[in-house]
């Protein structure tokens, strides 16, 4: 291995050398990590085995019922001794030393668990390895007492392969291992894996975004159109389990009811993979950043009718805002795309073309000073794209205001476009940007 200077200093020279991909994406690595600033990105691999022979099936079922007996018996024990444990503590179980440990730290965070019906078993990075047989990856670990054994992963997605790949040539860290049997009894390995990446320069193009609940993403593009990203399901999964819960707790059918609020979780966090993944796709295409709304603490600061609150579609309290925030900022980490968080205040509510704050009623915005109207989202997210980190003061009505963006903006903002239509917007909402 050559001292990191010779990288720095011949990395342009040898990246065209044909040495081999793993040498030159090695030298590039090293070459981006001693001249640009670097961020940790850490993901979860689920991998399902791949073909476990019955020896090794019926073994990890026995281990992973060995596991959710010892976490009942370590609850069952009083808070002040179950602090004091360790794998020594438990002399006869079938478990490495390492997952007794680790299932003993996992019991402890749960402080409010009163029994658990599956518990996975878990390790740190210094107890499983990464192995490559042919095209075929494996992970080597020891959940038992005897010796390490290879479990064989099914990799189908390419990312995998590439954090696999980097993993494998110590380009990344791995992290714990939770090995995890489904209620269908297909086991799974979950791999955690941190790469070093570097920072993204901030760009000069920016895609706005909108969040809200009505519309969960309303995007506003560099060059002009705003497309509106709906999810209506999202709405209609609150309501019917809003409608059902009731019922359900009447009639004392509570595992029927977390089922149904599990199955809800899993449908709206997909749906926000989805909305996620279709930003940094489209900020990406676009080479621009990304511009998010500040919705910190809006539960607290934002007012709710009363109507507002019982209609399960529409109170804030249930909202997940800040899923979607953390899914576009680790997707646009990986993908290169700069992220930037602007204040939410008075952004649907400020005229894009006169920068003058206007009347909002409900969808429709109008401005009372030039005449504008518009969808109100789409102006939102059209002065996010806009924001130059600063709020102008502005007079209107005799009152003092705020409001994003710069006094001396172009009639069609920034970049000047030609007159492009909402795209997914109704007639009378056609804006252009």
């Amino acid at each position: 291995m050559f001292p990191p200077r010779f990288y720095q200093k011949n990395a342009v020279n040898l990246w065209p050398s044909g040495r081999g991909y793993k040498a030159c994406f090695l030298v590039k690595y090293v070459y981006l990590y001693y001249t640009k600033k670097m961020k940790t990105l850490t993901k979860t691999l689920k991998l399902p085995f791949l073909n476990l022979n019955i020896v090794k099936a019926q073994e990890f079922s026995v281990l992973a019922q060995e596991n959710c007996t010892l976490a009942n018996e370590i609850l069952s024990i009083g808070l002040k001794d179950r602090r004091k444990l360790t794998s020594k503590s438990f002399p006869n179980s079938l478990l490495n030393s390492s997952f007794v440990n680790q299932t003993i730290r996992n019991v402890l965070a749960k402080k409010t668990a009163k029994t658990f019906k599956r518990m996975p078993l878990e390790t740190n990075n210094q107890n499983w390895d990464l192995v490559q047989v042919g095209s075929t990856w494996s992970i080597v670990v020891r959940p038992g007492k005897g010796s390490g054994k290879r479990i064989p992963l099914a990799v189908h997605a390419s990312s995998h392969n590439e954090w696999l790949t980097a993993l494998a040539d110590g380009l990344a860290q791995k992290g714990s291992l939770k090995l995890v049997q489904s209620r269908k009894g297909i086991g799974y390995a979950c791999l955690s894996v941190s790469l070093e990446v570097p920072e993204t320069e901030k760009p000069d193009r920016w895609v706005g975004v909108d969040r809200g609940q009505n519309i969960p993403a309303v995007v506003s593009t560099p060059d002009g159109p705003v497309l509106f990203l709906k999810a209506g399901q999202i709405k209609h999964l609150r309501r019917t389990l809003s409608q059902d819960r009731k019922s359900l707790q009447k009639e004392g059918k509570h595992k029927t009811l977390k089922a149904r609020e599990m199955r809800e979780h899993r449908r709206i966090t997909h749906v926000n993979h989805l909305l996620g993944k279709q930003i940094v796709a489209l900020a990406k295409g676009q080479n621009a950043g990304i511009r998010l709304e500040d919705l910190s603490g809006i539960r607290k600061n934002a007012r709710q009718r009363r109507s507002t609150k019982t209609d399960a579609g529409l109170n804030r309290d249930y909202w997940p805002f800040y899923q979607p925030e953390t899914f576009i900022s680790y997707k646009a980490l990986a993908a290169g795309v700069f992220v930037e968080k602007v204040p939410a205040a008075y952004t649907s509510r400020t005229c894009h073309n006169c920068r003058h704050l206007g009347d909002r009623r409900g969808k429709t915005f109008s401005c009372t000073t030039c005449g504008y109207k518009a969808h109100a989202d789409a102006v939102g997210a059209m002065n996010v794209r806009d924001w130059e980190g600063a709020y102008a003061s502005l007079l209107v009505s005799g009152v003092r205001a705020c409001s994003p963006g710069i006094l001396e903006a172009s009639p069609g903002g920034l970049y000047e476009p030609a007159l492009n239509p909402v795209h997914g917007a109704p007639d009378k909402d056609r804006v252009s940007a």
